[in-house]
């Protein structure tokens, strides 16, 4: 049985899981993630463990807010200025940091010099760290996809196993996805599948890329371009302000984003385009009602 029918839907339908990437990475963040998963569309989102704002992140998904969140596996600190170091320790895995100590800015610097050993301790960090803190781990996925490289995807692939959480595993990709994102290997896809874990039909990755005043136009053909099947849609939800201004030059971008993936327009371009939307916790509820590696 495919994706859908796994899920209860019926064949045919465009089933969008909305992703609010990048929460924990700053108070705005946090902010515009958490209205957005409160109003909707937005489904559900992840953590970024070694992020300044994770331990806020944490304790707002215990103050009474049900959020579907899950572990946004995190091996770069991509901005000038503002950087963050991994949870496991400089010590613990050194060839994950660069001479300042921080993480490195790009996938490609983090392939290069990075050992398979310490992306899996460091990893494993995060997501223990996000379960010790209280949260309802649901996901896992991975921060501008340095994990889906060939070096370290078997890491990604055996976390998912031994936490029997569900992964973000996309057959194909939509948009243009930042200059560092990896996809998975075919063969890869079809192990985990084989195993029960679902892989999505099709992933958005077209978040970020529009001009001030075109995100309307531009989210709305997002959803006409999704088909039927089981999608992923990334968005980056959060409040705009000097803080995130400082921080990115896609300020403009994420405070639209999170006006549109947490409110009325949102909810209504999908409804228009006739797409259903799901949560991760359904497809955690699913794996984990089935034995390990049936």
């Amino acid at each position: 049985m495919n994706a859908l029918g796994r899920l209860g839907f019926a064949a045919g339908t465009t089933l969008a899981v909305v992703h609010a990437d990048d929460i924990g990475m700053s108070h705005s963040a946090n902010v515009g993630a958490f209205e957005a998963l409160a109003n909707g569309p937005a489904t559900c989102g992840s953590v970024m463990v070694p992020c300044p704002w994770f331990a806020e992140a944490a304790q707002w998904a215990q103050d009474g807010r049900d959020a579907d969140l899950g572990v946004h596996l995190t091996l770069n600190a991509e901005y000038d200025g503002y950087k963050w170091g991994p949870t496991a320790g400089r010590t613990s895995v050194p060839s994950l940091v660069d001479e300042t100590g921080y993480l490195y800015a790009t996938s490609r610097e983090t392939v290069k010099y990075g050992s398979a050993e310490d992306v899996e301790t460091e990893l494993r960090a995060q997501i223990d760290t996000a379960l010790d803190a209280g949260i309802d781990v649901t996901h896992l996925d991975s921060h501008m996809g340095t994990v889906f490289h060939p070096k370290f995807f078997d890491v990604y692939l055996n976390l998912a196993r031994q936490y029997r959480l569900p992964l973000f595993l996309p057959r194909a990709v939509s948009g243009e996805p930042p200059v560092d994102d990896e996809l998975p290997a075919d063969d890869g896809l079809g192990v985990m599948e084989a195993e029960g874990f679902l892989i999505f039909d099709s992933y958005c990755a077209d978040s970020l890329s529009f001009e001030p005043g075109e995100g309307r136009p531009h989210n709305e053909r997002r959803l006409q371009n999704l088909a039927p099947g089981l999608n992923y849609l990334i968005c980056h939800p959060a409040q705009a302000g000097d803080e995130l201004s400082a921080i990115t030059d896609t300020a403009h971008n994420r405070e639209f984003e999170r006006t549109f993936y947490g409110g009325e327009a949102g909810r209504t371009a999908l409804a228009e385009a006739g797409i259903e939307t799901i949560g991760m916790r359904p497809l955690r509820d699913l794996l984990r009602s089935q034995p390990a590696n049936s």
